[in-house]
This record gives C-alpha cells, structure tokens and sequence, in this order.
C-alpha cells in the first residue's frame, strides 16, 4: 500500500500536475491532502477544480482553505483594520475567485485531521498543522513533551506516525518512538529548492516508511499567470508571494514580523528595504 500525502499547494497549478503526474507513476494507492490548496499563487480555483475531479481523493482543512472563507464573510476573527489594507490584495482577489466559481465554501466540510487505521500497521494522525491547530508546526524541532500530547488524540488510540505540513520545508525525525514527518510543500517551498515536495507512505513489513519526493516542474507558466491573471495588480502581498515563488524562501512571514517588530509600514519602499537587509539571511 502507497499513500500520498501532498500538501501547501497554494494556487499553483503547475506544481500540482507535476506532483498528480509523479504519484501516478511511483503507483500511489491513495491521495490525502493536507490543507492550503488555495492562495498565494494565482491558480487557487484550477487547483481546486483539479483535486475536486481527481477521484479517491481525501482532504483535511488548512489555515489559508480557512482564511479565504473568513475573509469573504468579513469575520469578527480576524483584525477589522485588515479589511481597509490594501497589503491584503492578493488575499482579497483569491477569495473572490473563489467565490465566482462557486467553490470558497467547499473547505467547510474538510476535517482537522485524518487517520490512517490499518490492520497491522502504526496508527498515522494527519493534520496540516496539528491535530491542535493548523498553524503549529511540526517537524524535528518539535519537543519531546508536545510530541506525547499531540500523539494523543481526544478519543481513541495514541498515533504511533504523526504527520504535518505547513512549514513548508520536509522533516523526518523519530521522537520517542513516534515517527514524525513533514510533508514540505507542493507549491512554495520554502528550503530554497523549487521543486515540488510531497511524501509516499509505503506499507510493509508492519511499518510505515516515508519516501520524500522532489518534483521538477517549469515554474515559467505559474510565475507568467501572476500578471496575466490580474492578481499582480491587487498589491504587495501578490508580488511578495511571486519573490516567494521565484526563490523557493520564505519571505512574507519574516517581512511581517520585521514590519511588526520595527514599526515598519508595509509599502514597496520597505519591501524593497527588507529585500536588501534580510533576504540573504531569511530562511
């Protein structure tokens, strides 16, 4: 038995067929994403549409799957001052795509986690962040004493495997005798290798073993549709996703933080600035 496990594909459909076309041929059994199809890159409702029709295929939530449908509804649990910013552009104009095709609500029914229950096998818990919440992170970092807690779920068995995403970069570590892993991520990595992440699962002889797969794919076509979609249009948050992209780093959460911890208002100019003081480090 082979599972696939892709995750943070965020609106790149490039990324994605690249990945559907790889899992097909490594001879996966079965595909479970890991939450955040959608946003960042400008292809959110393709890579709906695509993973949609792909049959079989399972889904737990991601925080960005969330903030889309938060966003639209205008909702009380996220800063009122966000709404009137135009730094949110790109956030704004994904959601309404979304929203046109009819398909900003479908996350609603995805669940926080999924298991992997099989006779004679480790119990697998897959969450996008942890069975907690979709924006902790999980990886060989993770301490010793969350591990014990978040292998416990509210009811029923321990995990023995526990498998996150979010980070955006693969980890493999074994922590007590439970398997951690991370899947990295489809459509932003964020190790400074652009190819698409994603991990197999291969049962056998009673374990499970997690194969890191590193997927090429032409990044021309999705770095293109930034601006022919219009999505380059709408502000600084779609050109510093496009940077993203383009150098396989993580760079919006650290400008935010910067912009945040300096006072800094977040404008082309201190973009530009971040770029040319932090980027080299920024990791």
């Amino acid at each position: 038995m082979r599972v696939a496990i892709i995750a943070d594909i965020h609106g790149n459909a490039g990324a994605l067929d690249a990945v559907l076309n790889d899992l097909q041929q490594q001879g996966a059994d079965r595909v479970i994403v890991n939450g955040d199809v959608v946003n960042r890159g400008p292809d959110s409702v393709e890579v709906m549409e695509r993973l949609l029709g792909h049959p079989g295929v399972q889904f737990t939530l991601g925080n960005h799957d969330d903030l889309l449908r938060l966003w639209h509804a205008r909702s009380a649990s996220l800063p009122t001052a966000w709404f009137d910013d135009p730094f949110w552009g790109a956030t704004a104009w994904s959601a309404d795509q979304l929203d046109r095709a009819g398909l900003l609500h479908v996350p609603a029914a995805w669940p926080m986690t999924l298991t992997l229950d099989v006779p004679g096998l480790p119990r697998v818990l897959i969450a996008h962040g942890t069975r907690q919440h979709y924006r902790e992170g999980l990886s060989e970092r993770t301490a010793p004493e969350r591990i014990g807690v978040l292998r416990q779920p509210a009811d029923g068995s321990p995990a023995d495997v526990l498998i996150g995403s979010h980070i955006h970069r693969p980890a493999h570590a074994t922590v007590d005798g439970t398997l951690i892993v991370n899947t990295g991520a489809v459509g932003f990595p964020a190790t400074g290798d652009p190819r698409a992440q994603y991990v197999l699962l291969t049962a056998g002889d009673g374990i499970w073993t997690p194969e890191f797969r590193l997927v090429p794919y032409d990044r021309s076509g999705v770095v293109a549709r930034f601006r022919t979609s219009g999505m380059l249009d709408t502000g600084l948050s779609a050109a510093i996703f496009r940077e993203e992209l383009l150098r396989a780093r993580s760079l919006y959460t650290p400008y935010w933080d910067w912009t945040e911890r300096d006072t800094v208002i977040r404008t082309p100019d201190s973009w530009s600035r971040f770029l040319a003081d932090h980027a080299a480090t920024t990791h």
